[in-house]
């Protein structure tokens, strides 16, 4: 008998990556959630050590994991009047001191509760970049924040 996928479980089916959340500590105990078009850079790895000891008979090296360090994360959003949190953010940059949050993204299931969860330590804007303008266009306008972190923590709630 042919499987028309009715018995199928639930949990088989890899998750949409368009309904999702991004949440950082606005001061006063408070989060602030931002809804973002794009987010980038989720990424991790571990540099590797190629080491070959000297009296080793075998003409190759052995490769060991080393530090891990991940990337910069790119958040993306429509830019709205009034709307300078990224900038406010940026400019509270002095000299070797900068305002360090940690950031939180929720990938969300369809009843909107997390399914998995990336965590930035420390994070702080290195760069923020406005839209470009064309007199000729018809796009949304669109800012683009990067976020240095001190690690990223990923789970499954």
């Amino acid at each position: 008998m042919a499987d028309d996928g009715s018995a199928q479980s639930q949990t088989v089916w890899p998750m949409p990556k368009f309904h999702f959340e991004v949440k950082w500590d606005g001061g006063a105990g408070a989060d602030m959630v931002a809804a973002f078009q794009e987010v980038s850079g989720l990424d991790v790895e571990s540099q590797i050590i190629e080491y070959r000891a000297g009296n080793s008979p075998v003409f190759s090296t052995v490769k060991m994991p080393g530090i891990v360090k991940s990337s910069n994360v790119t958040l993306k959003k429509g830019i709205f009047v009034k709307d300078n949190k990224f900038y406010d953010w940026f400019s509270k940059i002095k000299m070797n001191t900068v305002a360090r949050t940690a950031v939180t993204i929720n990938l969300l299931d369809e009843t909107g509760a997390p399914a998995m969860v990336w965590k930035l330590k420390n994070a702080w804007p290195t760069k923020v970049t406005g839209t470009d303008l064309k007199s000729d266009g018809n796009e949304v306008a669109v800012e683009t924040i990067e976020l240095a972190h001190e690690g990223l923590e990923i789970s499954a709630p």
